[in-house]
């Protein structure tokens, strides 16, 4: 059975910083692309990121674009999101997704093939 396992969500205070992981099971993540979205309570599905196979093609939405990065190491069949300068508007829970193909729409869409269980972020003073 696939699974996806988030880690790294946490509280912090606005203007600060956390690094998400997710790191596949039963999957070669080296064959999928990866991304992230999130959920906050009472707001849709919005996707944040994704990364092709290698990193080569590598999408924001506008609402992270300068504050997160996303990145991947297919040898520890993981992925990550830097998280930087966080607001109150980033909390939600944070999931990570493959599929062989991924855009910030798809994300946002549920076009996706795995999912995590999720971590949670929350920004607050």
């Amino acid at each position: 059975q696939v699974q996806l396992a988030e880690s790294g969500g946490a509280l912090v205070h606005p203007g600060g910083s956390l690094r998400l992981s997710c790191t596949a099971s039963n999957i070669t993540l080296e064959s999928y692309a990866a991304g992230w979205f999130r959920q906050a309570p009472g707001k849709e599905r919005e996707g944040i990121s994704c990364i092709s196979q290698l990193g080569s093609r590598i999408e924001y939405a506008d609402s992270v674009k300068g504050r997160f990065t996303v990145s991947r190491d297919n040898a520890d069949n993981s992925v990550y999101l830097q998280m930087d300068n966080l607001n109150p508007d980033d909390t939600g829970v944070y999931f990570c997704v493959a599929a062989p193909i991924l855009t910030i729409i798809g994300l946002t869409r549920g076009m996706f093939d795995y999912r995590g269980q999720g971590t949670q972020v929350t920004v607050s003073s």
